[in-house]
Formats: C-alpha cells, structure tokens, sequence
C-alpha cells in the first residue's frame, strides 16, 4: 500500500506557473505508475497527466500537452507536475494517483489507479 501526499498548490496569475509535489511512503513507488488528475467544481474528475514506473514514458491530456511536465525522482519517492502558462480553466484540486504497473504506458482513466492522495487546491486568478 502507499500514501500520497500532494503539495505546491496555491494562487497564480494566468500565464504563470506552479510546480506540484506528490510525496509518496512506501517501499515499492519504483513499481508505480503515477498519475496527475484535476477536478473544477461541479465537474467530473479529469485526466491531467501520467508517468510510467521508470519515469521514461509519459501522457497527457490534449488540454495541458506542450504547457505541464510530468517527472518522477524514485530516489525521493516523489512525482511532479510542472504547469506552466497556466489558464482559468485548469483551476481545481489536482489529485496525485498511484497505479500497480510495470507497463510503459501509464494509465490516462482514474479507474485504473488504486490509491490517490487528499489533493491539493490550484486557483487562477485573471
């Protein structure tokens, strides 16, 4: 089982950045695909961006490609999620999961991941 604990969120201006952590407990985070997801009030929980066990192989939602990057440091047993050039629409509480898998392509479903941290509230101001 792991724990995950997100950090980083806060106010930004559009146009400007924030970097999240996800610190995860656990022996075994070098086993775990790691996911980013997002929810604005009254909306479903949205698919944001992913990252495979070895940290080599990524996803990400049409409506972050080329702005977020996700990373992972397994020595730090922690998962980041860079936002840059950040939007009004990508305000919510960004949610860190954690999926069982080996595979190189990390999950994009929320369905597929079996543990997932409290969140943590990104707002953008315009």
């Amino acid at each position: 089982q792991v724990q995950l604990v997100e950090s980083g969120g806060g106010l930004v201006r559009a146009g400007g950045s924030l970097r999240l952590s996800c610190a995860a407990s656990g022996r075994t985070f070098h086993r775990y695909s790691l996911g980013w997801f997002r929810q604005a009030p009254g909306k479903e929980r949205e698919f944001a961006a992913a990252i495979d066990w070895s940290g080599v192989a990524t996803n990400y939602a049409d409506s972050v490609q080329g702005r977020f990057t996700i990373s992972r440091d397994n020595a730090k047993d922690t998962v980041y999620l860079q936002m840059n050039s950040l939007k009004p629409e990508d305000m919510g509480v960004y949610y860190c999961e954690a999926d069982v898998d080996l595979s190189s392509n990390p999950p994009v479903v929320a369905v597929a991941y079996d543990y997932w941290g409290q969140g943590t509230q990104v707002t953008v101001s315009t």
